[in-house]
């Protein structure tokens, strides 16, 4: 299929203007803000990334424009569908209308162990079913009932977490006075959090929410007794940010205990309640999705003393540079080790390379998705030989933006919180062989004639992590790129008109 590629800055500067042409005025001063093309500055280096801007400008975390279809999600899925969900041993309530718990119901894959049902609930939906009734008069007593029921038919569940809905907000619900009264009769850990969906601009407030839960109903409790017994050692670490899609905290963990390291729990695939109630009793927190748990990291960092740096185990280039990073923080056995681990798996890397390089090299790529992909996923592309044509967050910070100066080249498109009218054009103008995104973009870029990979939920494939999960994510590029059926249709405009009789 002819393909009309962009062919650098200047281009992308035309093509941003010509979208924004289709907005009325005020809409597209507003949304002007949002799309630049990444270009290094003369200014001085930033403190925290230690370069100078590329694309710090963008502007980001700011309500979307109302009626432009934005992608982003709610403060509710921020908190349910990522940071609290994957805790596979504590019960986690949509408290409100079915609706949000159906709809977030094992939508991501996060992996875990143990016996669903038993003392393992991530894929379970529990909801306390709101009517026009519970509206009226309030649902603290249909939450009180729905807890008691959890307790009796799953004793082994080691908590409650209570992820509000929009209603609740609205009609005053006192979750926390619930929570309260059902930890002491049960004396199981309960968790209101005050996730409500129209909180914010986008789910990114519902991380920051939840990481507060964690501080106050977790944190700032009385220590379990199995904490107390616990005894931290010299090499005690927390993954933090990992939610195990299709098994790629697993992935990372491989790698960090064969450094050396003592994984003393990961956040939150696959994780249990106990593994972040004695997550203070680490030596450094190692974070993998910024975006969501940075809050967290940082309140430790002052309350503990616990140190953290945030790590990228996409591609092995950036597992290389990460492990050794991480391994500064050891003493010298655990930087020999991290040398010995790069070292075993160089040959595996060599045949990836040397197998899919040649299939992919100057193949183009647009990305756009949330958490820490955008930037992250960028050197795991460059390592196959590929470009990145354009790349953008859903509910990115500034400071998401700036980080995205460590991968991105200059002349690289930047777009935040891109609604669905703009995505599309860019597509349809620079034409890239591959588009990375969501479940909400697929179908249509599909519908283009273009291949697409799901990337928030790795497409039922993974782990992209580690150094096996580079393995697969290049089969899984090569798949989608080589594959014959598009070459077997036309993309809608170049369909030929059907003559009129």
């Amino acid at each position: 299929m002819a393909k009309d590629h962009a062919s650098g800055p200047d281009d992308y500067e035309s093509l941003i203007e010509e979208v924004l042409e289709a907005y009325p005025e005020k809409a597209r001063k507003k949304r002007a803000k949002h799309l630049q093309v990444s270009q290094t500055t003369d200014e001085a280096p930033d403190a925290t990334t230690g370069i100078a801007s590329k694309c710090d400008t963008t502007k980001s975390n700011i309500k979307s424009i109302p009626g432009v279809m934005t992608i982003r999600g709610c403060a509710y899925a921020g908190s349910k569908g990522v940071v609290w969900g994957p805790v596979k041993d504590m019960v986690h309530i949509s408290h409100g209308p079915v609706g949000c718990g159906q709809y977030s119901w094992s939508q991501r894959r996060n992996y875990y162990i143990g016996k669903t049902g038993i003392d393992s609930f991530v894929t379970m939906q529990f909801t306390t079913d709101f009517q026009e009734k519970d509206i009226v008069f309030g649902g603290d007593k249909k939450l009180a009932k729905t807890i008691d029921e959890i307790n009796e038919l799953f004793p082994l569940s080691n908590g409650v977490t209570i992820q509000s809905e929009c209603p609740i907000g609205l009609i005053g619900d006192d979750i926390e006075a619930v929570a309260k009264q059902k930890k002491k009769e049960s004396g199981k850990t309960m968790v209101p959090v005050r996730c409500e969906g129209f909180r914010g601009v986008s789910q990114s407030l519902g991380h920051h929410i939840a990481n507060d839960a964690v501080r106050d109903w977790v944190f700032e409790q009385e220590e379990s007794e199995a904490v107390k017994a616990y005894e931290p050692g010299p090499y005690d670490v927390n993954v933090i940010g990992d939610y195990n899609i299709g098994g790629d905290a697993w992935a990372s963990r491989i790698l960090l205990e064969e450094m050396g390291l003592n994984v003393v729990g990961n956040w939150s695939g696959d994780a249990t309640l106990a593994e972040i109630e004695r997550a203070p009793k680490a030596k450094l927190n190692l974070i993998h999705c910024y975006r969501s748990m940075n809050y967290i990291c940082r309140y430790m960092e002052e309350k503990y003393g616990i140190g953290w740096m945030e790590y990228n185990f996409f591609g092995p280039t950036q597992i290389a540079a990460s492990l050794r990073a991480i391994a500064k923080n050891f003493d010298e056995t655990i930087q020999e080790n991290a040398e010995k681990v790069i070292a075993k798996y160089q040959p595996l890397v060599d045949e990836v390379i040397a197998k899919f390089r040649p299939r992919l090299e100057g193949k183009s790529v647009m990305l756009y998705v949330g958490g820490l992909r955008p930037r992250h996923v960028v050197t795991a592309y460059d390592d196959l030989g590929m470009v990145i044509a354009g790349t953008g967050y859903e509910f990115g910070h500034n400071d998401d933006y700036k980080r995205t100066g460590h991968y991105v080249k200059d002349g690289t498109l930047i777009y935040d919180d891109v609604t669905g009218y703009e995505l599309e054009k860019f597509i349809e103008k620079i034409r890239p062989d591959l588009v990375g995104s969501g479940i909400k973009e697929k179908y249509p870029v599909q519908k283009m004639g273009i291949p697409f990979r799901q990337m928030h939920s790795w497409d039922y494939s993974g782990p992209y992590h580690g150094y096996d999960g580079f393995a697969i994510f290049a089969r899984d590029m090569d798949l989608a790129i080589n594959n014959p059926v598009w070459g077997m249709y036309d993309a809608p405009w170049e369909t030929p008109a059907i003559a009129a009789e």
